[in-house]
C-alpha cells in the first residue's frame, strides 16, 4: 500500500511555484483555451490570469499543494471581496483575450458570478494536478485536505467545473451539480455545491 500524497500550505515565497502547477493543470482545460487558445499567450499570462482570480486564497492561508507541488489547490474563503484582484484580472485579460472575444469572454465570468450561493461557503476555483502526476490521487488528497477545513468551520463550499472529467471527482467528494453555463459559445462550465457537513 502506498502512502498518501503530503498535503500542505503554500508558502507566500513558493505563490509562483503553484501557480505554474496551475499553469500546466489547465493547459488543455475546455474553458481556459477556449478564452486563450494560443499556446504563447496562455503560456504568457496564465500564471498572472490564476493569480488574479484565486490568489486570495493565498493571503487566507488556504493555498494548498500535494507531494512536493505535484498539484495545487485555491480556496478562497468565504465573503472575500477583493476590488484590487478584480481589477487586476480585467487588466489582464485585456492583455490575453483577443479584442473581439472580451465581450464574450465577460459574458462568461458573468455568468459564473451569477451562479455563486448567496450564503457564505468556501469557493475553489482553481485545482489542477501537473498532467505528468496525474493518477496518483492528489486531486482527491486535495480535496480531502481543504473540505477537513470546511467540515470543521460548519460550512458549505462550491466550485465550477470547467472541464466534464472532472465532475466525478467532485462528486466523490460531495458536490452536486447545480446548474450548466454556456453562454457566447463557451465550452460547458457545471456549477458545484457542498451542503455543509
Amino acid at each position: 500500500m502506498t502512502d498518501l500524497p503530503s498535503v500542505s500550505v503554500v508558502e507566500q515565497s513558493d505563490r509562483s511555484v503553484a501557480l505554474n502547477t496551475i499553469v500546466a493543470a489547465f493547459a488543455a482545460d475546455p474553458l481556459v483555451r477556449w478564452m486563450v487558445p494560443k499556446a504563447d499567450t496562455y503560456l504568457s499570462f496564465g500564471a498572472a490570469m490564476f493569480d488574479a482570480f484565486g490568489g486570495a486564497a493565498f493571503a487566507a492561508g488556504a493555498a494548498y499543494q500535494a507531494a512536493n507541488f505535484a498539484g495545487a489547490a485555491l480556496w478562497v474563503p468565504p465573503d472575500s471581496e477583493d476590488e484590487a484582484a478584480e481589477e487586476a484580472m480585467s487588466q489582464i485579460l485585456e492583455q490575453a483575450i483577443a479584442p473581439e472575444r472580451l465581450d464574450d469572454v465577460a459574458s462568461v465570468f458573468e455568468a459564473m458570478l451569477s451562479h455563486h450561493p448567496t450564503e457564505p461557503c468556501w469557493y475553489l476555483p482553481l485545482i489542477g494536478v501537473d498532467p505528468c502526476h496525474q493518477g496518483r490521487g492528489l486531486g482527491a488528497a486535495l480535496m480531502k485536505y481543504a473540505l477537513s477545513k470546511c467540515d470543521e468551520q460548519g460550512l458549505p463550499a462550491y466550485l465550477e467545473s470547467s472541464n466534464p472529467a472532472n465532475i466525478t471527482l467532485y462528486e466523490r467528494h460531495g458536490f452536486e451539480v447545480t446548474g450548466r453555463i454556456e453562454v457566447a459559445g463557451c465550452p460547458p462550465v457545471h456549477p458545484m455545491f457542498r451542503s455543509a457537513q
